[in-house]
């Protein structure tokens, strides 16, 4: 089974590359967020226990998220593998995942990690956010936030990762094709 992370910081391309990967491999895309929603609108166990906390204003643990992937998994056994978009995000949901993973005989193949310079990902995003009308895309007092968030969030679950021989860091500069290719590179060298 090949089980990849799609990792980068806001504006990389993760979701434009997600769908391509997911094309070109007959993978499962597993977005928790969309996991979160789809949990809530059906409201299963996992989904109304997320909600309570959401409805705090506070974050759903990783016990719950780690559920509903786990209640994922389990509903497609017999896919091909999975790519996981916005988790882990830090080093204790990457240990979880990684015992739920190793526990079925499936682990993380890789951590595609697409590298954009800072500069770019600012203009992407400010792109993004004339077309899509998304607040957070149109201030870039707020895009540079989130990118120092992620920069400090995320070093350490690299370093997790380099630490297991299972990051691979992807240029992700230049058109949409080119990534693509850099990425079927990478994905086909780990199968």
């Amino acid at each position: 089974m090949l089980n990849l992370i799609l990792f980068g910081p806001p504006g990389a391309g993760k979701g434009t590359q997600a769908e391509f990967l997911i094309n070109s491999y007959q993978l499962i895309h597993l977005s928790t967020g969309d996991l979160l929603r789809s949990e809530i609108a059906g409201q299963t166990r996992l989904g109304l226990e997320a909600k309570a906390f959401m409805d705090k204003g506070e974050l759903v643990p990783d016990a719950v998220v780690i559920g509903m992937i786990k209640s994922k998994l389990e509903n497609n056994k017999t896919a091909k593998g999975f790519i996981f978009d916005g988790f882990p995000r830090t080093v204790d949901q990457a240990k979880a995942l990684d015992e739920l993973l190793n526990g079925n005989e499936t682990p993380v193949c890789g951590m595609l990690s697409l590298e954009v310079e800072r500069q770019e990902l600012i203009n992407r995003l400010l792109g993004r956010g004339l077309v899509s009308g998304r607040s957070d895309d149109q201030d870039q007092s707020v895009i540079e936030n989130r990118i120092n968030v992620y920069n400090d969030k995320t070093a350490p679950l690299i370093a997790y990762y380099q630490a297991q021989n299972k990051h691979f860091g992807i240029n992700g500069m230049g058109t949409i094709p080119e990534i693509a290719e850099r990425l079927k590179q990478t994905v086909d060298n780990i199968m």
